[in-house]
């Protein structure tokens, strides 16, 4: 049924308006820095059909600040070798330069996966786990690397240009039914199936951790949290990571650079990878801390967008876009999300 506006769920409405307040403030000379308010994508491939967005939080939206989140969508490649990438990236909250940051780093690692296209398109369909989990742990370092290098060019600290990255990789072989989740920082990933949300969030393991049921896909242990799909390294420092895969799959390093030496790194990020199989009427949902914050703190939001997704037949692009925004009191963050319906 459809959604005649934007909802709120939880004990009472929301401080702030359901609808923009006031535009961002604009320079004259840097009209391209500024973000609009709302964006909406979608594509349906194979066997799945993927419906994104991201949107200025409430919070932002009466301030007139810019939204932090950023959202990129790409297909490279055409056919049984094409790779669809969905990128989500947040900008540092306290930082002016939060949306640029972000923005920044969804082109770089496009970039990256775009120029990779080939070997990640058959490493996924072959069930690679391991080649894989390797090789977009340096893609990614060298994008946080990239973002290290332009945060010195601004003259801000590394924590000041930085972003949380996490993405979804889908083959466009409509035989193949791996789906590979990828990235560093604060955020979600969600499966619903059965009706029932599954929190597929790679925690950051202790020695012994175990927790939660068998997830189906190659490679996985008998846990929910593989412990080696976590790794704590300095994404942030690394100037050795190659720009692509190389088509013999092996990642040799650059060449030394003779730039002067870096300022001492922020604190080191976990970088996280999963890799499962989807079962039809599955439904997979990336989303940045905006959204995964009240989806895990505020039981009537998951309950009501499990009744609204959980039929098989996707929503279209509106209906998504009101979903995504059910508001919730005390949360007023951007809102990015990537959904993904398995038929």
């Amino acid at each position: 049924m459809p959604r005649p506006g934007v909802a709120h769920v939880g004990d009472g409405p929301p401080t702030y308006d359901a609808e923009p307040t006031a535009l961002q403030d604009a320079n004259p000379d840097a009209l391209d820095e500024l973000v609009a308010d709302t964006v909406l994508d979608g594509a349906r491939y194979g066997s799945y059909t993927v419906r994104a967005t991201s949107v200025r939080g409430d919070s932002a939206r009466y301030r007139g600040e810019p939204r932090r989140d950023a959202l990129l969508t790409a297909r490279f490649g055409s056919g049984e070798s094409a790779l669809v990438l969905v990128a989500v990236a947040s900008g540092a909250r306290a930082s002016r330069s939060a949306h640029l940051a972000a923005a920044d780093a969804c082109r770089w690692i496009g970039g990256a996966v775009g120029r990779s296209r080939l070997r990640l398109s058959e490493d996924i369909r072959a069930g690679r786990r391991e080649d894989l989990k390797s090789g977009l742990h340096r893609l990614t370092g060298r994008g946080f690397g990239k973002l290290r290098a332009r945060a010195a060019e601004l003259g801000l600290e590394p924590h000041e240009y930085t972003a949380s990255l996490r993405c979804l990789l889908l083959s466009g072989d409509p035989e193949c039914r791996t789906r590979v989740f990828f990235g560093v920082g604060r955020g979600g990933l969600f499966r619903l199936r059965d009706g029932a949300w599954q929190d597929m969030e790679p925690a950051e393991p202790g020695p012994s951790d175990t927790a939660g049921e068998a997830v189906v896909g190659f490679g996985s242990a008998p846990s929910e949290v593989h412990p080696s799909d976590v790794h704590r390294s300095d994404v942030h420092t690394s100037r050795t990571y190659p720009s692509d895969i190389h088509p013999s799959g092996t990642y040799p390093p650059e060449p030394p650079s003779s730039a002067a030496p870096s300022p001492e790194p922020p604190p080191s990020e976990p970088f996280r990878f999963r890799a499962s199989v989807a079962r039809p009427g599955d439904t997979l949902l990336l989303c940045s801390a905006g959204l995964a914050e009240p989806l895990r703190g505020e039981p009537a939001l998951s309950g009501e967008l499990a009744a609204r997704w959980s039929p098989t037949e996707p929503p279209g692009l509106a209906e998504f876009l009101a979903d995504a925004q059910v508001r919730v009191k005390g949360y007023a963050d951007d809102r990015t999300a990537a959904a993904v319906w398995e038929s």
